[in-house]
């Protein structure tokens, strides 16, 4: 009898600990940790999300392809860098290649990408930087580097009628500086890019 008591007291003495923590954890936790973060990074806590005539057009945290249906570049706007993800930019399928520097297969993708750059943009394949070849280890990069993005000036500008100068200054506007000033390598969002393109003309 005593045994009988001292189990059901030790299950009840769990169920209640289980239902408290599941309360003070997996509610109020939440629910304080959201709205903290509504309060002072309301962007950020609903995914960057950038909007275009009031509609989501895609995160600034996210990558996306700018190509038809068959996945053939569109020369009118910029292009991201190559995604391993998925099909390509599959925020459920996030990874790189996983291949090495020396693996036969990545370099025989990157020097397709290169010739594939070059004639795209008109340009000499010694002239293509590693970005426009090479994706990264998310596979959802939103950035391309400044080099990559000036590279793309004379074909955009000659797909819209624009001139050069003011694709250029496009570009130049729109570089991201280093985080903290010496993290990492300045950038360019390549979807924010695309819309301030669309607004030029």
């Amino acid at each position: 009898m005593s045994s009988t008591r001292t189990t059901v007291r030790t299950h009840w003495v769990a169920l209640r600990a289980m239902l408290i923590f599941t309360a003070v954890l997996g509610i109020a936790y939440t629910l304080v940790v959201t709205g903290i973060g509504q309060l002072v990074l309301p962007a950020q806590a609903d995914g960057s999300r950038v909007t275009s005539d009031g509609e989501v057009v895609g995160s600034s945290l996210i990558g996306q392809s700018f190509a038809d249906a068959d996945g053939t570049p569109l020369p009118e706007w910029f292009q991201s860098r190559p995604s391993a993800a998925g099909g390509g930019y599959d925020g459920g399928a996030s990874s790189g290649s996983n291949q090495g520097p020396e693996n036969a297969d990545l370099i025989a993708a990157i020097e397709e990408r290169r010739a594939q750059v070059a004639e795209f943009n008109s340009v000499s394949e010694a002239d293509v930087p590693a970005d426009a070849v090479t994706a990264s280890a998310s596979g959802l990069d939103p950035h391309i580097s400044p080099e990559y993005a000036l590279l793309q000036v004379a074909r955009i500008a000659g797909e819209r009628g624009l001139p050069e100068s003011a694709v250029r200054e496009l570009v130049e506007s729109r570089i991201q500086a280093r985080d903290l000033g010496y993290l990492g390598e300045p950038t360019v969002n390549v979807l924010q890019l695309n819309l301030a393109l669309a607004e030029l003309g």
